[in-house]
């Protein structure tokens, strides 16, 4: 192992990290505080320092803790730097002029001193203090020369004042001056609290990348909340500001209020299990390699703990294990704010270490958050991001989409770099739901995404083997809208997903029980490697067997082969993907005149729901706007020719979705023909609808109990896949008993099943 370098009180090294370039101090050994603003011996040396360095941007103070002062604090410093060279070097020129002449020198001796020591020396330490001290010594010698009789007295005096108060001019035109003037009338000659309004440094631990403001901002508190990850608890705090529109998402993660004894044998582990490498094969299962590095980990600190006879519980080494596992082979603070339910995307931005974490939060929408990723960190992350994922990321390829998993959530994360993003690494993670999405989740009084009309007649087009697209804008809620759909098909069915990057619940899925398939394909905005093409994994399905076809994201020419497996697939079982576009003509565009889609295969599709945020005021909801049918009896344009017809329409004043005429009326012809193919609705429009409000009945009727009973698990999808079999199997058996489905019957056991069902829950 080799020995590291004993440093002494500060030394110090400059780098480039970025655009920056950064002076990082040692201060373990020093006896002063490592803070410029609070210690005169600090403040001085660092002075030293950027004189010695020129284009210094960045200052870091480490002291078990890092302390840095961004760019903005160091233009302050270097500009007194500046003027402190100035001074002495203008100061050294004056003294030969004034003090050698014996002429002069007999007058202003002691004033001189008093002026070299405040420009030499106080300058570094306090320079608001040596401001104020030479106006008064100004004050002092104006008020001798006004008194002066002697010619030779009076014109040495006059030189020096001239000296004086070209020194006074140029400090008091430093932007440190000029901004701590204001406050003067608080301050105490010699204190240093007056320095806390222009110098206040982002503090983090040492074994941490990441830097996080802790303080809080001065503006409007709106909510606090706490929340769990792993045996840990996490507080956020939200607040708003009068002159600004952006919100501050302010969290506190459990590292800050770790003890010094704490820190220091975090620092130990961290520093023993860097120097393993981890290599490709570690991270091919990365669930299991987090667990054996964590178990690595909390061994390796109550080792530590023993060695140095400290008095830290095992529940203490527990959370610090974690901690430690974060901020070696984990994500850092990027996994606290993904753990965070209410966080729905995490958004880093480039150049690294000058810009926030910005995220979208559940209530509150677009945030800035108080966590500031270095270029260290982000470069880490990268790393990886490659290893996870077995895909480039570099010139030749800027682009890299992949899925991260850990232990309480699971995301899907977007990486651009270089040249792609000429500033550097940039990453979008978007958060997946704990557990897949279902319809009377979506139709509650707090989300009313749908309604649970809307959820019957999506469940009766899903059962009778509908072709489907959902269609929206980014981060209209399309793919968790598409993962609904598959708690919807019976368990019986076998599913396959189709996917670049795994965002269906597919796990969660399979857990319940679910015959389902997943195939990983290559991106369509990666290049040509070992992954298959997304249009030959479509097509692969087609030889799998009678399957439903779930088809992550339609970008590019896979669409054909999607639009295949429709026309193969719709007789057999439904086939549903989704694409950004914010109409039913929208989709049409996109599919025929971009991607190339044959006119007369997009006729393929049965139902287009088109899903998009709804603005109101500040806030944006999400909303499902259409569900249009597409009829077949068209030749060149469906708009004109009206193949796009309307089921349901949301009406904005209302912040419902509303039946149209062609549904009440039943005019509608895609689902006359899904009801041919069933011997109950053959024919007969008013059973198919009566089979619809049926379910819509079932849907709200979860609900409604839910909210009765104020316990949301139960719209969750182990609860709703249950009843949707219980739905089948009492419709099946009612049909047997009385020869049709009696809608009355079913809905009446059915809820009874339900409602007995939550009472057993509620005993268990």
């Amino acid at each position: 192992m080799v020995q590291e370098k004993i440093l002494k009180c500060f030394d110090y090294e400059t780098y480039h990290e970025g655009e920056n370039k950064v002076l990082k101090v040692s201060l373990e050994k020093c006896t002063f505080p490592p803070s410029i603003e609070y210690s005169g011996v600090c403040m001085s040396k660092v002075i030293d320092a950027l004189i010695a360095n020129s284009g210094i941007t960045i200052i870091i103070l480490t002291q078990l803790r890092e302390y840095e002062y961004d760019f903005a604090q160091t233009s302050i410093l270097n500009e007194i730097a500046a003027v402190y060279k100035k001074l002495n070097r203008d100061e050294r020129q004056a003294h030969s002029r004034i003090v050698t002449d014996p002429q002069h020198e007999r007058y202003i001796r002691g004033s001189y001193a008093q002026f070299q020591r405040l420009i030499s020396k106080q300058l570094k330490e306090d320079p608001l203090s040596a401001f104020v001290e030479l106006k008064r010594l100004e004050r002092r010698e104006k008020a001798k020369l006004d008194a002066l009789i002697d010619e030779r007295h009076s014109q040495s005096q006059q030189i020096f004042l001239q000296i004086m108060q070209e020194a006074i001019a140029i400090i008091e035109h430093t932007t440190l001056i000029r901004t701590l003037m204001p406050h003067t009338h608080e301050y105490d000659l010699g204190t240093r609290q007056i320095y806390q309004n222009v110098l206040n440094p982002t503090t983090k631990p040492d074994f941490m990348y990441t830097k996080v403001i802790t303080e809080f901002p001065e503006g409007n508190f709106e909510e606090s909340y706490n929340f769990m990850s792993g045996e840990d608890t996490i507080q956020v705090n939200i607040f708003s500001f009068n002159d600004e529109i952006k919100v501050m998402y302010h969290i506190t993660p459990p590292e800050f209020r770790f003890t010094e004894e704490e820190y220091g044998l975090l620092d130990n582990a961290k520093r023993i299990l860097a120097e393993h490498k981890p290599t490709r094969e570690e991270f091919v299962d990365p669930e299991r390699m987090r667990e054996v590095f964590l178990n690595i980990g909390r061994d390796l600190l109550k080792d530590l703990v023993q060695h140095n006879n400290s008095m830290v519980t095992d529940s203490k080494v527990d959370q610090l294990a974690h901690a430690l596992l974060r901020y070696t082979v984990g994500f850092g603070l990027i996994e606290l704010l993904l753990a965070d339910p209410k966080v729905q995307d995490v958004n880093i931005n480039s150049p690294n270490g000058e810009l926030p974490i910005f995220i979208v939060h559940q209530d509150y929408g677009d945030c800035y958050t108080n966590v500031y990723p270095t270029h260290a960190e982000v470069e880490s992350w990268a790393t990886k991001l490659r290893l996870i994922s077995g895909r480039p990321l570099d010139e030749a390829n800027p682009i890299l989409d992949t899925e991260l998993k850990v232990v309480g959530f699971s995301s899907r994360v977007s990486t651009i770099t270089a040249p792609l993003s000429p500033t550097g690494l940039a990453f979008s993670f978007r958060r997946h739901r704990d557990f897949p999405w279902t319809f009377p989740l979506y139709s509650q009084s707090k989300i009313r995404y749908m309604d649970s009309m809307a959820a019957g007649l999506l469940s009766f087009v899903i059962d009778n083997n509908a072709a489907i697209l959902v269609a929206g804008t980014r981060s209209s809620g399309k793919t968790s809208l598409l993962g609904s759909f598959l708690t919807e098909i019976m368990r019986k069915t076998r599913i396959i997903t189709i996917e670049d990057t795994f965002e269906l619940p597919q796990e969660s899925m399979r857990k319940l029980g679910y015959n389902i398939e997943s195939l990983k394909v290559a991106s369509a905005l990666s290049s040509p490697g070992s992954e298959v093409d997304p249009s030959i994994g479509i097509r692969s399905t087609l030889r799998m067997g009678d399957s439903a076809i779930f088809v992550g994201e339609v970008r590019s020419k896979e669409a054909i082969a999607l639009f295949e497996a429709m026309r193969v697939g719709a007789a057999a079982n439904v086939v549903a993907g989704t694409i950004h576009a914010d109409s039913p003509y929208g989709v049409y565009d996109r599919v025929v005149n971009d991607i190339g889609v044959p006119k007369t295969s997009f006729k393929a599709i049965d139902i287009i729901v088109t899903t998009n945020p709804v603005i109101s005021g500040l806030k944006k909801y999400k909303r499902i706007l259409r569900i249009t049918e597409v009829r077949k009896e068209w030749d060149e344009d469906p708009l004109k020719e009206g193949a796009f017809v309307d089921l349901m329409v949301y009406n904005p004043k209302t912040d419902k979705l509303e039946i149209t005429d062609e549904l009440k009326n039943g005019n509608s012809v895609i689902l006359k023909r899904m009801a041919g193919k069933v011997k109950e609705f053959a024919g007969d429009w008013s059973a198919v609808w009566d089979n619809i409000e049926l379910r819509a009945k079932c849907k709200q009727a979860i609900v409604d109990i839910a909210e009765e009973e104020k316990n949301d698990s139960i719209l969750e999808a182990d609860f709703v896949t249950r009843a949707n079999d219980v739905f089948h199997i009492i419709s099946d058996r009612v049909k047997d008993a009385v020869g049709t489905l009696d809608s009355h019957r079913i809905f009446f056991e059915y809820n009874d099943w339900i409602r007995k069902e939550v009472k057993k829950r509620k005993i268990e």
